[in-house]
């Protein structure tokens, strides 16, 4: 169980299901936290679980992102402590790496890559470095 007294609102989104839903508010608020357990309420419902790998967890940076599996896999340890004989949740675990928690660059990467064909696009086509990137900014801008 959550260690977090949540708020009215917090609930809601912890609670909602059948809905896609957007989490915006301030630094510091508790997004991470109200997302990671919304998540993890429908990994662990013993009616309809959820695979981890279903979800789609947009972020705008890498770390906020990297920390959300981080939070996640703990939630899902701390759960299994309690009560080992969880076969679906030890297979989430499993899962994580390859949840679908990015950022919203690396998340458009990833259908580029993989359903080119179904976008009409180049599969030839990559993402550019860091470097490239800075490149071509640098060069358009002496343009």
């Amino acid at each position: 169980m959550s260690e977090f007294q949540w708020t009215t609102d917090q609930k809601k989104i912890i609670e909602r299901r059948g809905h896609n839903i957007l989490v915006s508010a301030a630094a510091g608020s508790g997004k991470t936290a109200v997302l990671v357990e919304r998540i993890f309420r429908r990994i662990a419902d013993r009616e309809n679980p959820v695979q981890v790998d279903q979800f789609v967890v947009v972020t705008f940076t890498k770390a906020a992102a990297a920390q959300m599996k981080d939070r996640l896999r703990d939630r899902i340890e701390s759960a299994l402590a309690e009560n080992p004989d969880q076969p679906h949740l030890q297979r989430q675990i499993g899962l994580l790496p390859s949840a679908h928690i990015s950022t919203v660059h690396s998340f458009c990467g990833y259908i580029i890559q993989n359903y080119f064909h179904r976008i009409g696009f180049d599969p030839a086509c990559r993402q550019g470095t860091d470097s490239e990137l800075a490149l071509m900014q640098k060069e358009v801008l002496k343009e």
